[in-house]
């Protein structure tokens, strides 16, 4: 008989039944969102965000093709080939915020959604309204970049997010006669095929977790193998690697291609690993993210270095005001590493999720949740779009609008990530004020609130609500900024010395009332690029606690931000501003700013000594997080700062 735990509904990933899961996900809700920065981020993805949302898919027709599909209305299709995917996204954020315990008025709309969904089904099962629309007798005509198998992957998420999150399964039903199509079309003795743009793995996955189906883990499998060998052709960017389709994914050693269907596909394998148990398929993950950290990665998290091809580069090329870094890319490496983590169980994973989070993901929405970055780059100057997709301001929408729900589903499933559990008891991954109430075993329920003051202040305080007889363990992520953690258990201290994982273990027979409190020092801090990342080199970038840092136009109004440079050597200081930007903790440096008047009237280049070099004169940096930019006046802005 299954324990209660396992009968209440799960969260995006459920690995409560995946047999080689080092970590067990917790139920959808285990646990909630309190307050502090994650849950005002919450309050504004639902209350700003998803009503934006909606009202953008209306305008910009994704909702229009599929009544179009359904014979509703007339019209041509409008927008890239992947708009249904948009809705799905949009769905499951609707549908996990419904699971945060606060009002919300989007019931009718998921229901209206579900209805017209319904109605442009085809009657075996197919669904998609720009091969029905469109190009209708085309389907599965262009696996490179029909993004056929991509809308369906989203569409089976969506569906299991409104079955786990609302009860609802009106969805499912359409999702799993869309999955029973795809196991009819293809596998082994029918179709080879594999998808241009990966996601169907991850939910075929998910799909098998709810349902126990195995034909969808088969498939999600199947795909998977057909990698490597060319099938998809260079396509437009001359390339298979572009499709993740150069090297079989058992050999991989590197990550490449497009960021974004790259990590996707790593997800995909990682579910497979955590149900199947292929050690090939994890070491093949583990070789592509240690490639990805040691040569790939920009230090906000982000992935993807070019707008060619939406790609990531070779090794050290990071280029700043070039930068692509999609958002989405990096939603992609928060999902990555939480199945990394739930994997193996180190916090290396967890952390590079908690400086995605923090940075690449969270600079993707604007302060009031209704303008998105499509591209995050590192640098700018400060002018209106001058690249594809880029620039310095937000957009309250994109022609290609994949990254504003994907950030809507991300925020609004915020609690799934917070914490595991395993056969020793409870992990904590990320720290904010929440309430988490589970059962660590069959019958043996805890439950503790969590209050912490981070990212601001190094602090978090947890109090059992609940406890059990039997001793167990709660396990706390080390901060990796810090190496002065104080632990005290009811006002004792206890061992602070984090296990090989990276976690602070405390073993007891935990007691209501028992009393948690560990803290540790954030102060800002200069760090430096890799010598071999030519973007960076002689200049550093300031951190403090998970959040990295830049410097804007705005805080600096008698400078150009491009001739700032910092005295690496001299301390940083850090300063609460409650009323700047949604409140923040801004950082303060001593500094210097280039006179560039000697050059004035003068050509571009000229011979060295024919005239008075540009002189520095003594000025103060004031540096706000990274995520927050662009929401103030328009002006450039950089996070690598050249040392005077």
């Amino acid at each position: 008989m299954p324990s209660a735990s396992e009968t209440r509904a799960a969260g995006p990933v459920d690995t409560r039944r995946s047999p080689w899961a080092r970590l067990t996900t917790l139920e959808l809700d285990a646990v909630r969102l309190t307050g502090g920065f994650w849950g005002a981020r919450q309050a504004i993805n639902r209350d700003a965000a998803l009503p934006h949302g909606l009202r953008m898919l209306e305008t910009a027709g994704n909702l229009d093709n599929l009544r179009i599909a359904a014979g509703r209305t007339r019209g041509p299709y409008r927008g890239p080939v992947f708009m249904d995917s948009d809705v799905y996204k949009w769905l499951e954020a609707a549908a996990y915020e419904g699971a945060n315990a606060r009002p919300n008025d989007l019931a009718s709309d998921i229901t209206s959604l579900i209805e017209l969904i319904a109605a442009a089904q085809q009657p075996d099962g197919y669904l998609n309204s720009y091969y029905q629309v469109a190009r209708p007798g085309e389907r599965w005509s262009d696996f490179p970049n029909g993004h056929e198998l991509y809308c369906a992957g989203h569409l089976i998420q969506a569906a299991l997010a409104l079955r786990r999150a609302r009860g609802d399964g009106r969805l499912l039903d359409i999702a799993r006669r869309f999955a029973d199509h795809l196991v009819g079309t293809f596998g082994p003795g029918t179709r080879v095929a594999t998808p241009g743009h990966p996601e169907i793995e991850m939910a075929l996955v998910e799909l098998y977790r709810e349902t126990r189906v195995r034909a969808y883990l088969d498939l999600a499998l199947f795909f998977v193998d057909q990698r490597g060998h060319g099938w998809l052709g260079p396509g437009r960017y001359n390339s298979s690697a572009h499709y993740q389709d150069r090297v079989p994914v058992r050999e991989a050693v590197e990550l490449e291609g497009h960021a974004v269907r790259a990590q996707y596909l790593a997800i995909g394998i990682a579910d497979l690993f955590l149900e199947t148990g292929e050690q090939a398929l994890l070491d093949a993950l583990t070789r592509q993210w240690h490639d990805l950290v040691t040569h790939k990665l920009y230090v906000t998290g982000a992935v993807g270095a070019r707008h060619l091809a939406e790609s990531v580069a070779q090794p050290f090329e990071l280029p700043n005001e070039l930068a692509y870094g999609e958002t989405c890319a990096a939603i992609a490496n928060v999902m990555w590493n939480w199945r990394m983590l739930l994997a193996t169980g180190q916090a290396r994973y967890a952390e590079l999720m908690e400086r995605a989070l923090y940075n690449a993901v969270l600079s993707g929405m604007s302060l009031d949740g209704e303008r998105y970055f499509y591209v995050n780059p590192l640098a700018s100057n400060g002018r209106d779009e001058y690249l594809s997709r880029g620039g310095c301001r937000r957009r309250d929408w994109h022609l290609v609008a994949c990254c504003p729900p994907n950030l809507m589903r991300l925020f609004a499933s915020l609690g799934h990530y917070v914490g595991t559990r395993d056969s020793s008891g409870l992990q904590i991954h990320q720290y904010a004020p929440a309430r988490i109430a589970t059962e660590i075993a069959p019958g043996r329920r805890v439950a503790l609130r969590t209050e912490s003051g981070y990212p601001w202040e190094g602090n978090i305080r947890l109090v059992v609500d609940e406890g059990t007889e039997a001793p167990w363990t709660l396990a706390l992520r080390a901060p990796s900024e810090s190496a002065d953690v104080i632990v005290r258990v009811n006002g004792t201290g206890a061992a602070a010395e984090p296990d090989p994982a990276g976690y602070l273990r405390l073993l007891r027979t935990w007691r209501p009332g028992d009393t948690v409190e560990m803290t540790w020092s954030i102060s800002p801090r200069c760090v430096e690029g890799h010598p071999w990342i030519e973007s960076t080199r002689d200049c550093v970038a300031i951190e403090r606690g998970p959040f990295v840092y830049c410097l804007e136009q705005a805080d600096h109004p008698s400078a150009r931000v491009a001739d700032l440079a910092i005295d690496a050597t001299a301390p940083l200081t850090s300063e609460r501003d409650p009323d700047a930007l949604g409140g923040v903790t801004t950082v303060r440096a001593t500094g210097s700013q280039l006179d560039t008047s000697s050059w004035d009237g003068k050509p571009l280049y000229r011979t060295v000594g024919s005239a008075p070099p540009a002189m520095r004169c003594p000025t103060q940096l004031i540096a706000i997080p990274y995520y927050a930019w662009a929401n103030r006046e328009q002006g450039p802005m950089r996070v690598w700062i050249p040392k005077a």
